[in-house]
């Protein structure tokens, strides 16, 4: 029996130095070792976003190895000191993410608050689409373009009632240019808005190896055109459209926000109208030149070279800072809600610092920056209190720019909002400081 407790307490520590390593890495995650870089990118994904999931399963191992003699052993005490610090580990990870909703409600202060009734329980947050959004209707799988033997789709989802003039947004899946699908990504918020009165269009776009930079952009630009071609069939404003996505979806978005009906991009529709009236990048790629240090040494060879421009940086620098958004910031561009995470190891929360800092000293647009503490890259994959809040947050930011937008075109001001000048702004309204 003494050896049985004995192994029983030993494996018990083992198990408390595997849990605490998975919390000290959601603090810490590794950015500069190559054959570390995926495994803590998962495990800090994983435990930033689900970190009462840890402490429930650590809360089981623990009951049961101690009901089989663990503290018996000293090895098994000092497991269970282990253990406790792990959990006051975990417990700060979740207080962190429940700071979001105070985070946002900085950023977004000068703007209209929202009712009750449009915020999200916690309880309801990320179940599968399937189980649609009351009065919600999605039409899946419309083709919108057909190109070099290949059919691109949309989903569409809207309120059940009828209705006209409504705002319009468009969704941006991520998958570093390569992978993704509009199944796959951005339905919470979808959701969200569409039970709130918009029309969401969730796109899909050609993807590399098989298509180079700019053919991405190229495909979201036709379909914005093709969305705003059918606004009486769907119900929408033309006038307001709307463009968000994460990861690779966030760097195109900027990209749709950056480069209104420029003709190099609209390829046989350069007359279509493709301004965007307002964009949210979540934790984006804002630079392809990797000025700053900050890319990950393996992505410009491998990936960014190769598969996506077709090109290389030291023979074609213009290029990459064509498709860099950094490089397309201009006074003229919508208002931008970025949002970005300070422990993302795969976007590098260094480029979207400076990028909401070179575009609010730009842009004559509100421009905000929310940065999420303790928020890995798509930590709005899981069902967290941080999720929540954003697409709560998202929502607020939206229907402030609609309404002001509104304002605007009926030639009246609104409330709250700076109007345009004939030069940039030295301090653009609801020019957000880093958090």
């Amino acid at each position: 029996m003494w050896i049985n407790e004995t192994v029983v307490a030993w494996l018990f520590l083992g198990v408390s130095l595997v849990g605490a390593v998975f919390t000290v890495n959601a603090f810490m995650p590794v950015r500069r070792i190559p054959a570390l870089f995926v495994p803590s990118f998962f495990g800090s994904w994983l435990t930033a976003e689900l970190a009462l999931h840890h402490i429930v399963w650590q809360s089981i191992a623990t009951v049961l190895f101690v009901q089989f003699g663990a503290l018996s052993v000293w090895p098994g005490l000092i497991g269970l000191g282990i253990t406790f610090v792990s959990w006051l580990g975990l417990l700060s990870l979740f207080h962190s993410g429940h700071q979001t909703r105070g985070t946002f409600e900085a950023v977004l202060s000068g703007l209209p608050e929202l009712d009750d009734a449009d915020r999200i329980p916690l309880g309801r947050l990320l179940v599968p689409f399937r189980h649609h959004r009351h009065g919600v209707r999605v039409v899946r799988d419309i083709t919108y373009r057909q190109i070099a033997g290949k059919k691109l789709r949309l989903d569409v989802a809207m309120p059940e009632e009828p209705g006209t003039n409504r705002p319009a947004i468009i969704q941006i899946h991520g998958g570093g240019w390569i992978i993704g699908d509009k199944r796959e990504q951005g339905w919470p918020l979808i959701g969200h808005l569409a039970a709130n009165g918009w029309v969401c269009f969730n796109v899909n776009y050609r993807l590399s190896p098989a298509a180079t930079w700019p053919e991405h952009l190229v495909d979201l630009k036709y379909a914005l055109k093709w969305i705003r071609e059918r606004a009486d069939e769907y119900g929408i404003d033309p006038n307001f459209v709307a463009v968000t996505g994460g990861s690779a979806g966030g760097h195109l978005t900027a990209m749709m926000a950056l480069t209104e009906n420029e003709p190099e991009y609209q390829p046989g529709f350069e007359d279509a109208d493709t301004t965007v009236q307002a964009a949210v990048p979540v934790y984006g790629v804002y630079d392809f030149t990797n000025r700053l240090g900050s890319m990950q040494e393996r992505f410009l060879p491998r990936v960014l070279e190769p598969m996506i421009m077709k090109a290389f940086l030291q023979q074609e620098p213009e290029k990459f800072h064509r498709a860099s958004p950094m490089d397309r910031i201009h006074p003229n561009a919508p208002p931008f809600l970025i949002v970005h995470g300070d422990r993302d190891t795969l976007a590098p929360v260094e480029d979207a610092q400076v990028f909401a800092d070179d575009l609010r000293r730009t842009s004559r647009s509100p421009v905000m920056y929310t940065e999420l503490r303790g928020a890995q890259h798509a930590f709005d994959v899981f069902a967290s209190p941080r999720t929540a809040r954003m697409l709560d947050g998202t929502l607020r930011f939206l229907t402030a720019m609609h309404e002001r937008a509104e304002g605007a075109n009926a030639s009246r001001p609104t409330e709250g909002f700076a109007a345009p000048t004939s030069e940039p702004a030295s301090e653009p309204t609801f020019a957000a400081d880093h958090l």
